[in-house]
């Protein structure tokens, strides 16, 4: 008797989702380093930086504890629920009570259930583009549909009031706000975040912050829109985490936190989907932001070195149109004056192609705007070392000469 066919092999929702686009150019050029081919990434956005010898010694610690091998709370340890309540305070002058505190695997994680926690079928997202490759993606398989406002180059990477406004529908339930920017380093001003934050109040919508890089800020003050617009707390979910700050993206520590029932329901659902953060990690996250946090401060001297670098070599560069990042650590450079252009003998007529270009013909890697919803632009992440820093950016040169 033949088997009955099968009805469908991959749900349709999981189907439609595209590969971090980061991720994959990070995966190739690491391929391409394994057939020993010289290539330099400026792909991923990973510290360069091995995680703080305190912070590892507090995780070893942690390790031959017996109280660590078992379950803790699936929203996270309390020492460390406490310990980000007052790292909240301190950093940005928001009180938060560490019982609307969840510490989720990563910041990837905080982002899901974030959405997750509000959004149903058929909800807009207004999504400022350029935009981290994993929103959209987020928003979708919550059932969301991501609405794209793009502010461009001209626009110093940031969106306005107005574009909110256009893009505001009867079906919009929330915002997405990322500042520092990845990918365009863009750092929204006081002004400007209260402007946004009070459209969204006076609309009734959720915003979702994340404020992953809050530390690497290079010129004026990180503001914080809940300090800016108290007046939000109840309609906002601030996503964050351990990995850019403190160069510990491997160790998979980041939390969420927001009003009351939305944090029980984000709650309720990683109790059935990962439980708790390893405890280890968790130790290990509770020592960072315990700790002494000048390697903090020595890690962003660094980043801020690279970054100045970075800039001027990149403007040497013909047709490349840099406008200053001042967070984060990448810098979002304009090249549509490059596109139909032959170099090397090729034409790339658009960022992916021009990507693939550079790949192949200077050994370099960096992600083309399309993946961030702007096409015409690259990503390149100056969170590598100094000396690949250089020479990548030198084969560049060489290659658009």
């Amino acid at each position: 008797m033949a088997n009955k066919e099968l009805k469908g092999r991959v749900s349709a929702r999981l189907g439609a989702i595209q590969e971090s686009a980061t991720l994959a150019v990070d995966a190739k050029a690491k391929a391409l380093k394994a057939e020993g081919k010289p290539v330099i990434g400026f792909g991923a956005g990973e510290p360069n930086f091995p995680t703080p010898d305190f912070i590892v010694e507090a995780a070893v610690e942690a390790a031959r504890d017996p109280k660590n091998h078992k379950y803790t709370p699936a929203k996270g340890l309390p020492e460390l629920r406490q310990a980000i309540a007052e790292k909240t305070l301190r950093d940005s002058g928001v009180t938060v009570d560490p019982n609307n505190i969840i510490v989720t695997n990563g910041g990837k994680q905080a982002v899901y259930q974030a959405f997750a926690s509000i959004i149903d079928d058929g909800d807009e997202v207004i999504l400022p583009a350029p935009y981290w490759t994993t929103y959209p993606e987020a928003i979708r398989l919550c059932g969301g549909i991501p609405v794209e406002v793009l502010a461009g180059s001209d626009q110093e990477y940031k969106v306005s009031v107005a574009q909110l406004d256009a893009a505001l529908s009867d079906k919009t339930k929330a915002l997405l706000v990322c500042s520092p920017s990845n990918p365009t380093g863009a750092v929204y001003s006081e002004d400007e975040l209260r402007a946004i934050g009070e459209w969204a109040l006076a609309n009734g919508i959720w915003v979702i912050t994340d404020e992953i890089y809050e530390h690497l800020v290079y010129t004026g003050k990180q503001q914080y829109i809940l300090n800016v617009v108290p007046e939000l707390a109840d309609q906002t979910i601030v996503v964050n985490g351990v990995a850019k700050t403190y160069a510990m993206t491997g160790w998979r520590v980041g939390w969420m936190y927001g009003p009351a029932d939305v944090i029980k329901a984000a709650a309720n659902f990683q109790s059935h989907a990962t439980s708790n953060v390893a405890n280890v990690s968790q130790r290990a996250a509770l020592a960072a932001l315990t700790g002494d946090q000048q390697v903090v401060a020595k890690m962003k001297e660094a980043f801020d070195h690279r970054r100045k670098t970075i800039v001027a070599m990149l403007r040497d560069i013909p047709g490349f149109e840099v406008p200053e990042p001042t967070g984060a650590f990448y810098v979002f450079p304009n090249v549509t004056q490059v596109l139909g252009k032959t170099i090397a003998g090729r034409i790339a007529h658009t960022t992916s192609e021009l990507a693939t270009l550079i790949l192949e013909e200077a050994e370099v890697a960096v992600v083309p705007g399309e993946a961030f919803g702007a096409p015409g632009y690259l990503r390149l992440s100056y969170a590598l070392s100094d000396d690949d820093l250089v020479a990548g950016i030198e084969r560049l040169q060489k290659l658009f000469a």
